[in-house]
Order: structure tokens, then sequence, then C-alpha cells
């Protein structure tokens, strides 16, 4: 008998979702594109300061992976409660993210019990103004060589930590932050 994901442990749950890399797909812009109007349609535009497609993928050149990853910047007053409730109406898993960011959400799709499914999604949920991902992502977009350096820090990692999603990330977050530091000193108040 199958497990349910709510009831695997981080370990298998690693296995099954391993880290998975691939050149960039153009494809990947329209996926967001269509998925943005599917969240505005659910959460309701009045609720939305601003939705963005943000991470690797949304990187024309960079290996990433195959996750699209969109910032949500909701307003203060969204009812967080009927957010959760809206979002996984449209199929998302929701993930509190104590550590990250007021409102401390994040949400999932496209996982399930036999892998991933051929589109998967991540949506950051902030309020207004908690933009670092933004001023990573531009960063990226003018300066090619952080870029391909990125991509290669990437790949080298996927092979220390493929079945680690934790310690992949972990690992990534040195380099982050110095480019988004860099890139909050060359787009000042850009966000």
């Amino acid at each position: 008998m199958n497990k349910k994901l709510s009831e695997m442990t981080l370990e298998e749950l690693w296995k099954l979702f391993p880290i998975v890399l691939c050149e960039h797909n153009n494809v990947w812009k329209e996926w967001y594109l269509e998925e943005e109007k599917e969240i505005i349609k659910a959460v309701g535009k009045s609720n939305i300061e601003r939705i963005n497609h943000i991470g690797s993928t949304s990187v024309e050149g960079l290996v990433a992976k195959p996750t699209i990853d969109i910032l949500l910047e909701i307003k203060k007053e969204t009812d967080l409660k009927q957010l959760v409730k809206d979002m996984e109406n449209i199929g998302y898993i929701f993930d509190p993210q104590k550590d990250k960011p007021a409102p401390h959400m994040m949400f999932m799709k496209g996982y399930t019990e036999q892998g991933f499914s051929q589109k998967v999604f991540h949506v950051h949920v902030r309020y207004l103004g908690v933009c670092d991902e933004l001023y990573f992502r531009d960063y990226l977009r003018v300066h090619k060589d952080v870029s391909d350096l990125y991509g290669n820090l990437k790949l080298d990692l996927k092979k220390k930590y493929e079945h680690d999603r934790d310690g992949y990330t972990k690992e990534k977050t040195e380099f982050v932050k110095k480019y988004t530091d860099l890139a909050k000193k060359e787009f000042p108040n850009m966000y």
C-alpha cells in the first residue's frame, strides 16, 4: 500500500522528489503566465499587491530545477485562512514557513505519491516589500557571468545533495545573499 505524501518521512520525500536540474526551457514562462491567471482568479485581485515569476526558471539560459517559483505579495488585510482554502481549491498543498518572512506561507503544486507531475509550482507568499527574490532574479538577468557561476554551483551541489533538499538550499544561501546585496546596491529602491 502506498503512503500519502503527508505520511512520508523527510527522507522518503527527498528520495521521491530528488534535485533535478535541466537546461532552461522557454515553456516555463508560458506555464508561469497560465498559473498566474489561475492564482489571481482563485485568490482575487483585490488581495494581491504584486505577483512575479522568480527563481531560476525566470532567468533565461540558467540551468534550473523545472519548478516554477512564484512570489505572491498580498495585502496585509488578506484573510489568510481563506487564502489557504482558495489555494487548496486549485490544487496547492499548504506548507507553513515559520522561519520565512510573514505571513510565513508557501504553497506547492505538482507533487504526487508517484513523484513530480509535468508542471510543478512553488508559491512563496509575502507581504509587499520583502522582495529579495526579485533583486536576485534581476541581478542574474543582467549579469550573465554571475548567472553562469550560479548554474555551475547548482550543478556541483546536485551531485552532493541530490536527495537532500535542505542541504542543497542551505549551500546556495551565501551565494544568493551576496548577489542579492549587490543587486540592492546596483538597483536601489527598485521595488
